[in-house]
């Protein structure tokens, strides 16, 4: 839940639960500056959800966003163009049931990792951006999700802006790997921007996206030192293993339900 702040909002969830026989398991709450609350609340017990929500909807003060979110793998389509390295290791993870989602099917707009997706048995969309425009391509990429309904769509290096158009089919379900520490070296070529200015980290971000490019809420960062040894290929080959951990990190948080969106920014609970 999330909404303006209220005395004794704690107090009120946890007692309904109880009186409904849910055992809590975890609780965290955050209040803003600004007096928004956030709270994410797990709990285990035979109920009907509909109902529980309808109850707390008629108990807690109006002006709440309430839902209640089953404990369950998310349905999400990977996209990818020809670096392996996030989809390899999301495959790997989704073959030994680390990735909390069932991924559906993987959309590219080259065949190169075809191959590789093949081996996990996982349907592969070749859809080429080549002679299209830019919203004949998309138009084909949204039939094909058409079939599948997915969550979420995961941009593992899917090097294609995409337009407003498409991200307002998908608002916050579409999930990019960036790789810079944003919001430095936004754009092309990162690694060799980061090696002309001498930085001493480089680092990967994971966001959601919206319709600026590269300026979506933020999940997950993390970086790496570097120092005037390292070329910008040295650079490339260690930010091409944090943005694989980011967005792992990234994707696990958004799927076990523990980002909320507000003004641009997450809030993990």
């Amino acid at each position: 839940m999330d909404g303006p702040d209220h005395k004794g909002l704690i107090y009120q969830v946890t007692r309904i639960l109880f009186e409904h026989n849910q055992n809590i398991i975890r609780n965290d709450e955050y209040v803003s500056p600004s007096k928004y609350f956030f709270m994410r609340t797990e709990f285990e017990g035979e109920t009907e959800a509909n109902e529980l929500l309808e109850v707390l909807q008629k108990e807690l003060p109006s002006g709440l966003n309430l839902r209640i979110n089953p404990k369950k793998k998310k349905d999400i389509v990977l996209f990818v163009t020809k670096e392996h390295h996030c989809l390899g290791e999301l495959l790997i993870r989704y073959a030994f049931d680390e990735l909390d989602a069932n991924i559906l099917a993987v959309i590219s707009n080259y065949n190169k990792l075809q191959p590789l997706v093949g081996k996990f048995g996982i349907p592969f969309h070749f859809i080429s951006h080549e002679g299209k425009s830019r919203e004949e391509h998309e138009d084909a990429i949204l039939r094909t999700l058409g079939v599948y309904q997915p969550e979420y769509l995961v941009l593992a290096k899917y090097m294609r802006i995409i337009t407003p158009s498409f991200v307002n089919h998908f608002p916050d379900k579409i999930i990019n790997i960036h790789h810079s520490f944003l919001p430095a070296f936004i754009g092309a070529n990162p690694y060799k921007q980061a090696y002309d200015r001498g930085v001493k980290i480089i680092g990967a971000t994971a966001h959601f996206v919206n319709n600026d490019l590269d300026e979506g809420p933020i999940i997950a960062q993390d970086v790496k030192s570097v120092d005037h040894r390292q070329t910008a290929s040295d650079m490339a080959t260690l930010g091409r293993d944090t943005e694989k951990a980011v967005l792992s990190k990234a994707l696990k948080l958004v799927f076990n339900d523990r980002v909320f969106i507000h003004n641009n920014r997450t809030i993990i609970l």
